[in-house]
């Protein structure tokens, strides 16, 4: 991105274009419909100045902390906390639908906690959030899940003065 960027044009275009129709396409009978779009920010200081949290569907949470329903019809609308200065030997996934092998192998190739920490004690981060924040991904009620998970987490990432969110699907 160069300094001439178009602030303007920043502001009318969205990150993934026709996103909902990919969704729907993916998904037969999931019919979202979306009219609106959240524009862009804008990072308000250096990166390296910056607090970041890491907001991930990989069902990913400290061991002995109340698991995911990962067999309900319509999924699961809550989150876990995860500190960001846990070890992935603190860690453990609740996730029924997609392959956890990788990531039981190397938790980073999911969840880069150990990848960010390292980013932070360089100084490329200035920061890293008290938590970082996981939830299933399988949640058939689209609507709901914009309702009551995002407000959910968006609502935590404020609290915690994040002024970066790194948003990851597994």
């Amino acid at each position: 991105m160069t300094e001439e960027f178009n602030k303007t044009e920043n502001k009318t275009k969205q990150l993934r274009p026709g996103l909902w129709q990919t969704v729907n396409e993916r998904y037969p009978g999931s019919m979202i419909t979306k009219s609106d779009y959240v524009t862009l920010a804008e990072l308000k200081k250096p990166l390296s100045e910056s607090r970041l949290t890491f907001v991930s569907t990989a069902g990913l949470q400290p061991k002995g902390s109340l698991p995911f329903d990962t067999v309900h019809p319509v999924g699961d609308y809550t989150f876990r906390r995860v500190p960001s200065n846990s070890k992935p030997s603190d860690l453990e996934i609740h996730q029924l639908k997609y392959p956890t092998f990788g990531a039981e192998r190397d938790l980073n190739v999911i969840f880069p906690i150990e990848r960010l920490q390292e980013l932070q004690t360089e100084g490329f981060i200035g920061e890293l959030a008290p938590n970082f924040f996981s939830f299933i991904g399988y949640n058939m009620d689209a609507e709901m899940l914009e309702r009551t998970l995002a407000e959910d987490i968006a609502e935590a990432v404020e609290a915690e003065g994040s002024d970066v969110a790194l948003l990851s699907p597994a």
